[in-house]
């Protein structure tokens, strides 16, 4: 059986999913079977999607007029198709012609997936080079110390001369979560 799923990015008139609706049904499936969302392809929360994907069973093909209609990006479109793989449903794209059912849209499946890879390890690539050039430069970056270090030689002086945990957040204003995890890592980097 043929499902559809359309979506348009806002609920405003000025989006309509009429050309996807008549897309869908000229390709063959049933206007019962449609599902659709209007939402940014970026959120997770659609729900339209997630009734789709949880309809469709063994056999059956998931149609969308275009690809960016289904995913919010490339890895995201990856792993929805690799889902409906593992359940043995199809999917089809009208307007760039993807079918994983035949071979040659399974092997354009394999290329976008291969591409998506090589787009995250570039990413990665890319961070690490400008992580190495600013700590060259003496700029660490990251989230800040919670407790700056100034601040954090003086409480553990206190510490060491046995005031209590308690006593220390009161004093210093710092909460007690933050403390205990500060002097965690303090101990970790220690051993």
């Amino acid at each position: 059986m043929l499902i559809g799923y359309m979506r348009v990015s806002t609920d405003s008139d000025r989006q309509s999913t009429d050309l996807q609706r008549d897309a869908l049904i000229n390709a063959g499936i049933d206007e019962r079977h449609i599902f659709e969302d209007k939402a940014s392809g970026t959120k997770d929360d659609r729900v339209g999607l997630a009734q789709a994907l949880e309809y469709v069973k063994s056999g059956d093909t998931l149609v969308v007029w275009k690809l960016d209609r289904l995913g919010r990006s490339l890895q995201h479109l990856i792993e929805i198709v690799s889902e409906l793989k593992s359940k043995d449903v199809g999917f089809k794209s009208l307007t760039e012609g993807m079918d994983t059912s035949i071979p040659s849209g399974e092997l354009l499946f394999h290329v976008f997936g291969a591409l998506a890879q090589f787009e995250r390890s570039l990413i990665k690539e890319r961070v690490n080079a400008g992580l190495a050039a600013a700590r060259k430069r003496g700029r660490i970056g990251g989230r800040p110390r919670a407790i700056p270090k100034e601040k954090m030689e003086v409480i553990l002086e206190a510490l060491n001369n046995g005031m209590s945990k308690a006593a220390v957040c009161r004093t210093f204003e710092v909460k007690r979560s933050t403390l205990i995890d500060t002097l965690k890592r303090i101990e970790q980097n220690h051993d």
